[in-house]
């Protein structure tokens, strides 16, 4: 209620209250409690002292308490069972929150609210939308003060049933609703009730009028008929509505929800010192709903516009200031939700010109050629007028004297005046030449461990002080810093870096300071280590046949720690140096022993050892002593173990080799083992030869193609190795017996004979495919062809031959023992080659998007196949997509798209011995649709390039007769 009060001024306040707008007198009332009667009311407190006085805001003193019913019998309430009943509380005089509950029957008996009882926290009233026998009985409210704690009950009300009949049903009467118009402040809980009479109960539901569903933090509570919205914001306001429904009917509530939020600044005033006969201008403004209205105090007196002041919505002027209008201020927002007040000082002075604080410089640097300001700003109110001076010469000047020169030095001294008096302050400006950076660093590139020096030198004026300073990657260099030393005269801050290390790298800038000016000059220093020297001699100390145990001594980090080791091998088997793996699998910079693992056994190594630093890896060392690993048993078995094939009673069996590498010791060899397909036993032959990929098993009782289960297996002098996975294959076959039937061949063309042939309906032996055999005659057996096709295929079409000439075919079926008997051979000649001749002579015309070509017919010769038409092709330019065309005629129509391609066409001819050779490229140039162009080109005596030059020169002529057209004559289209 109080306040608590800012002593700015290191003032005593005085302090009065008053209530209601009355002035209390503290000193006579000494009472020790509060009167409910002669307290309650509106309390505010102003303060005030020798500068003014201010208000405090507003605050209600008010009283909670609950009087006791009225002590009475309340009449019965008799009802028919059915209908619906309101039984009224009659709350007592009160004052505070206040909260409702209905006893049934005796205490602690509370009536428990469902769908059809509820009690209302607006009204206090019991609602019963359909009485049942059970409700018969006596009800008592119970009323509680929220603030005093306070409680009291009513006198019983009986509830009766009536004897004359049972109520009907009916639509539902919303007895509890909520009002037209309910406001709400941001942040605040809102409660809405309806509650409904009616047979059947109605069922509540709720909704919004602008149909947008609830928000999650919407709760209902009592079967619907409270809505409570907490945290209440400018999005929940708009109509609800409560509809109260059964099958009788429905009833609607309709209410709005308003925003309102008390007054909150958004824009003060501050305390303000002007000067006599000057204009003060304050603006306040606060948000609010409603919108606030503004009032001002004087002193804590109302302020109206009147003369010089001027007051509407949130705005003061005063025009003409006077020592009288100094005070305290205060601006007022109120709405009908609160009011609040700020509070601000305004000073008025009046006083004759004070430099005390603010002379002039007695002496003021300045360099050469740059602005310098001469301060002039006296304390005066109200303000002065100024005069310069230099020397006792008056000057007309700014205080800002613009590219200064050497005849700019001397005293200048300001005058100052106004009606009160005047006063002076005078200072000397001194004229300096430029400094400047004579040597200054520059980038450079170290090694770790050297030291340098970062030259910074200047020339600048004997009067200036010159300091320097030095700053690494944006942080001042300390002096204390061991590896860094400031070196020179007066005129040079050299700076000394001392056994330089990789963190030194960066960015160091020069600071040149003097009383005028300050100058810099940067460098980039960068510092580079060198990868590791080699490790010393690697020697080998222990061997397994997987396993080598390594040792070595380290070299040169070279200025930058050494992280980590690398091994490598070589062996006689492989391609240059390899990457090992050791244990431990990462071997840190401070280890020089690790072992090697993974080795094949009975193998020669070689190992070096690689350093790794921050800047990279460095040069191998010495290669250790070759060490052979010692042998073990084989672990590895041959590969793609298979076979089959071969000659009459013959099993063979082939496989990979084991390379020499995984051999693992002497006398290395193979370990052969076969069985037939349902035998239990395997018969085991042996095999010396390390490089052997072959074996043949003959036995006359071996039955042509029959499945054997085949391995193979290693050993060498340690013992014996791991056998492959056991594979299926078959023995020697013999080639077929029968020969295929209904042998007839015919020719395509010049060049190709289809062969037919029935295929083999049975025989003992596998056929894989037949064999086509053709040839000239058998006094040249240098034309003699073969060709196979799959054993389900009984055509082939041999092609490749000489046109009109006779060949002879023969067909057999085959194996992988071979080819059985031939047939008879057939005989067949081949049709008559095309024409040689190409066409010749082609003309084409192109009249818009229609080409037209033209052409000689060609006339065959007895040798070749007579024409029976033409083949034109066609394609753009650019493209790949061939189309074709068929005529019977020596001339062609196409229809080609408008657009800027160029087309390249063949016309070859059509006959039973196939096509023949094409025509010259045919190029069409679309070149204008006004245009019609003929190109005839004879084809005899000229060469290709010939051809096309004159095709380029024709386009090109036609390109600019096309452009002069189009300049001359633009109906040439019509």
């Amino acid at each position: 209620v109080i306040g608590t009060w800012k002593d700015k001024y290191f003032m005593k306040w005085y302090l009065v209250w008053s209530l209601n707008g009355t002035l209390i007198n503290l000193g006579l009332d000494r009472r020790s409690s509060l009167d409910r009667a002669q307290d309650v009311g509106l309390y505010q407190c102003m303060a005030f002292n020798t500068v003014g006085a201010i208000l405090s805001r507003r605050a209600s003193l008010q009283f909670a308490y609950l009087d006791h019913f009225k002590v009475h019998t309340r009449s019965a309430v008799s009802v028919r069972e059915g209908q619906g009943v309101v039984l009224l509380c009659g709350t007592p005089t009160s004052s505070g929150d206040l909260t409702y509950a209905w006893v049934f029957n005796e205490y602690p008996y509370f009536v428990q609210q469902d769908n059809r009882r509820f009690v209302s926290q607006q009204t206090g009233n019991l609602y019963i939308s359909k009485v049942e026998s059970s409700d018969v009985g006596n009800y008592t409210c119970v009323v509680m003060n929220s603030v005093t704690k306070g409680k009291v009950q009513s006198s019983p009300t009986s509830l009766i049933l009536r004897t004359d009949g049972v109520m009907g049903e009916y639509e539902p009467k919303i007895e509890v609703n909520f009002p037209d118009n309910v406001s709400a402040a941001k942040g605040s809980t809102v409660t809405l009730e309806c509650f409904a009479l009616g047979n059947p109960v109605p069922e509540i539901t709720w909704k919004r009028a602008n149909g947008v569903p609830f928000p999650s933090k919407v709760k209902m509570k009592y079967s619907n008929a409270v809505l409570e919205i907490p945290s209440f914001q400018q999005d929940d306001t708009g109509g609800y509505e409560c509809v109260a429904e059964n099958k009788m009917g429905k009833n609607v509530a309709t209410g709005k929800l308003a925003f309102y939020a008390k007054p909150q600044w958004i824009q003060t005033m501050k305390d303000t010192v002007l000067a006599i006969e000057e204009r003060l201008y304050w603006e306040c403004r606060a948000n609010g709903k409603p919108k606030p209205s503004y009032s001002w105090l004087k002193n804590g007196q109302p302020l109206v516009s009147e003369d010089k002041i001027h007051v509407e919505e949130g705005v003061l002027s005063v025009s003409v200031l006077t020592l009288a209008d100094a005070g305290m201020y205060q601006c007022v927002a109120e709405n009908r939700h609160g009011v609040i007040y700020f509070a601000a000082e305004l000073m008025v002075l009046a006083s004759p010109p004070d430099f005390t604080g603010n002379v002039l410089r007695a002496l003021l640097k300045a360099k050469a050629g740059t602005t310098v300001t001469l301060e002039c700003k006296p304390q005066a109110y109200p303000m002065a007028s100024i005069l310069w001076k230099k020397g006792n010469l008056p000057i007309h000047t700014s205080d800002r004297l613009a590219n200064v020169s050497k005849s700019d030095a001397g005293s200048y001294t300001c005058f100052a005046r106004n009606r009160f008096g005047m006063s002076s302050t005078t200072g000397r400006l001194l004229v300096t030449d430029p400094t400047r950076i004579t040597q200054g660093p520059s980038d450079m590139e170290i090694i770790v461990g050297e030291s340098i020096v970062l030259p910074c030198q200047v020339s600048s004026d004997p009067v200036l002080d010159i300091s320097f300073s030095w700053a690494f990657n944006g942080q001042l260099i300390a002096k204390d810093d061991g590896h860094f030393e400031l070196v020179g005269g007066r005129t040079a801050g050299d700076l000394m870096i001392r056994n330089i290390q990789l963190y030194h790298a960066g960015k160091y800038i020069c600071v040149v300071d003097t009383d005028v000016e300050s100058l810099s000059a940067v460098a980039v220093l960068i510092v580079k280590a060198r990868p590791p020297s080699p490790p010393a001699v690697v020697t080998v100390e222990e061997v397994t046949d997987s396993t080598a145990q390594l040792a070595w001594s380290p070299g040169r980090d070279n200025g930058s720690p050494i992280s980590h080791y690398l091994i490598q091998t070589r062996t006689p088997f492989t391609v240059g140096w390899q990457r090992v793996n050791t244990v431990p699998e990462v071997i840190d910079g401070n280890t020089l022993t690790a072992t090697v693992v993974d080795l094949n056994a009975w193998v020669e190594y070689e190992f070096r050892v690689l350093a790794r630093n921050g800047v990279g890896v460095g040069e191998p060392s010495p290669v250790s002593v070759k060490t052979r690993t010692e042998d073990s048993v084989p672990d590895a078995a041959p590969g793609n173990v298979g076979g089959g094939g071969g000659s009459r009673s013959e099993l063979v069996i082939t496989w990979e080799p084991v390379p020499e590498e995984l051999q693992n010791g002497e006398s290395f060899g193979y370990i052969i083992a076969f069985r037939a397909f349902g035998d239990a036993s395997w018969t085991h032959v042996a095999t010396s030869a390390p490089g052997a990929a072959r074996y043949v098993y003959k036995n006359d009782s071996i039955s042509p193609f029959s499945p054997f289960h085949v391995k193979v297996g290693t050993y060498n002098s340690k013992g014996q190795g791991p056998f492959s996975p056991v594979v299926t294959i078959y023995s020697a076959e013999i080639e077929p017996s029968g020969m295929p039937a209904g042998v007839w061949a015919r020719s395509v063309s010049a060049s190709e004979i289809e062969v037919n042939w029935q295929a083999l309906s049975f025989t003992p032996e596998r056929v894989l495919g037949y064999e086509v055999v053709y040839w000239e005659d058998d006094t040249k057996p240098e034309t003699m062809g073969k060709m196979r096709v799959p054993w389900n295929q009984t055509s082939a079409t041999v092609s490749g031959l000489a046109g009109h000439t006779q060949y002879f075919l023969t067909v057999s079926a085959f194996n992988t023992a071979g080819t059985g008997p031939f047939l008879p051979a057939i005989n067949v000649t081949t049709k008559k080659p095309p024409p040689a001749q190409p066409p010749l002579n082609v003309e084409w015309t192109l009249i818009g998007s229609h080409l037209s070509l033209y052409w000689e017919p060609v006339v065959a010769m007895e040798s070749e196949s007579e024409v029976m038409g033409y083949q034109l092709s066609y394609r753009r330019q650019r493209h790949k997509e061939v189309n074709t065309l068929t005529t019977s005629n020596s001339s062609a129509e196409l229809s080609l798209p408008e657009d800027d391609e160029d087309y390249i066409i063949h016309i070859r001819t059509m006959s039973e011995g196939g096509l023949g050779p094409a025509s010259d490229p045919i190029r069409v140039h679309q070149l204008s649709e006004f245009i019609i162009c003929t190109i005839n080109i004879l084809q005899i005596g000229l060469t290709k390039a010939a051809k096309w030059k004159l095709e380029e020169l024709f386009v090109k002529s036609v390109k600019i007769a096309t452009k002069e057209h189009k300049k001359r004559d633009k109906g040439l289209k019509k």
